[in-house]
């Protein structure tokens, strides 16, 4: 084993990762659902929401890209916990500058923080679940994603009724970022300390290893798979932050439905998600791909033009469907060599994300000329670019990956 672990140690550090996940989740989805009430409270249209989350998608970009020199400096268990306080301050700021101090420059500072957070915390808690995944030898990487998924859930319901009750954004985002503060610090106790998660025979000293790291940049595969990865994290990360408002607005449903239509979303990836392990090593990653591209792009393409908000809410379940494996799978395609499977992680990811968080923004500034739902047009065209790409998450020869 990379590292001498009991069943029991093993466990334990399986679990706690699982709840830093569902913390992930469960932040991203109390912004995303409260997004149409801020946008009242602040008095904002689309393109200033839109300017507002390119300054959180830039202060995620800052934390991806020191991700790999704070995992290489303070391991991923310190670095976790570090960044999971930092994402807590800033949803703790957005519900002041929107209720308390209302401040449009407050609520970015607060994104600011919240993005860095949650942007380094993606890498790390990745890392962290590749190298669970070469220790126990299945495709589990999809569950971890499932239980990020589950704290979408939990977030977007929580948001649902919070909005049907008229609950001003403080008091919940203040709740929630305590919540995950908490959360943080037992989580802490069970991850053991890992730098950067090299192998035994990885090279010593950190500054080794983060050049290990950077290594991964130089390698064609690294490339192709944030492109697999690109269009699945645009349909995630749209859906997130737009998928609400579409439905409230451009679909007149209303806040709480916009917040109930971010749950189907969030429903359908998570039970795609608890299942996808053994469906991936049953018919092999590309071929699941493959379907689920299919399934986003139909999925995506009602959500635009239902002609009713019941079929609104089959083509957000479709789109959650087809969006879930996405991220997973290309992370695990990327730690297939156990020697080189953090770094490689890392790089991955950091494309993926750099659309999961830069895209939306830039759709809601493309909104203001062509409006919402037209805009997602562009989503569906790149997942069906990914779903083309998708041969690139074929195991490497001689790895653990699945054999398909």
């Amino acid at each position: 084993m990379t590292l001498e672990l009991t069943s029991a140690r093993l466990w334990t550090w399986r679990l706690a990762v699982f709840a830093i996940f569902t913390a992930s989740g469960l932040s991203i989805a109390t912004w995303a659902s409260r997004v149409p009430s801020i946008k009242a409270a602040l008095d904002i249209d689309n393109a200033t929401i839109g300017l507002l989350l390119l300054g959180m998608g830039a202060a995620s970009i800052i934390g991806l890209s020191v991700s790999s020199m704070i995992a290489a400096r303070m391991g991923t268990r310190r670095g976790m916990l570090a960044v999971m306080l930092v994402l807590s301050v800033g949803l703790f700021l957005i519900g002041v500058g929107t209720d308390v101090i209302p401040s449009l420059p407050l609520v970015l500072i607060g994104l600011a923080l919240f993005g860095f957070g949650n942007g380094t915390l993606d890498v790390l808690m990745n890392v962290d679940g590749a190298a669970i995944e070469v220790e126990v030898k299945k495709t589990i990487l999809p569950l971890f994603h499932a239980f990020f998924s589950l704290g979408t859930v939990i977030g977007a319901g929580i948001g649902a009724l919070a909005a049907s009750a008229r609950l001003a954004v403080f008091p919940h985002t203040a709740v929630i970022a305590i919540s995950i503060v908490a959360l943080a610090f037992v989580a802490f106790r069970y991850v053991p300390h890992r730098e950067f998660g090299s192998p035994e025979d990885a090279p010593t000293g950190w500054r080794n290893r983060l050049a290990t790291a950077l290594s991964a940049w130089r390698e064609p595969r690294t490339y192709v798979l944030g492109v697999v990865m690109l269009g699945m994290a645009f349909a995630e990360g749209g859906a997130n932050d737009w998928l609400a408002l579409g439905v409230s607005e451009d679909h007149e449903g209303g806040f709480a439905l916009g917040a109930a239509a971010l749950t189907v979303f969030s429903i359908a990836m998570t039970v795609v998600r608890v299942f996808g392990g053994p469906l991936v090593d049953r018919f092999g990653r590309v071929a699941t791909l493959r379907v689920l591209a299919v399934t986003a792009v139909a999925g995506i393409l009602l959500f635009i033009l239902a002609p009713n908000l019941p079929l609104v809410f089959v083509g957000a379940a479709l789109w959650g469907i087809g969006a879930s494996l996405g991220f997973p799978l290309g992370m695990s395609a990327a730690a297939d060599d156990p020697a080189r499977a953090a770094a490689r992680v890392s790089a991955a990811a950091t494309i993926g994300y750099v659309a999961f968080l830069c895209g939306p923004p830039v759709l809601g500034l493309i909104s203001t000329h062509i409006g919402l739902l037209n805009t997602l047009f562009i989503i569906a065209a790149l997942v069906a670019a990914s779903g083309f790409a998708s041969g690139a998450a074929k195991p490497l020869p001689g790895t653990r990956g699945t054999s398909h």
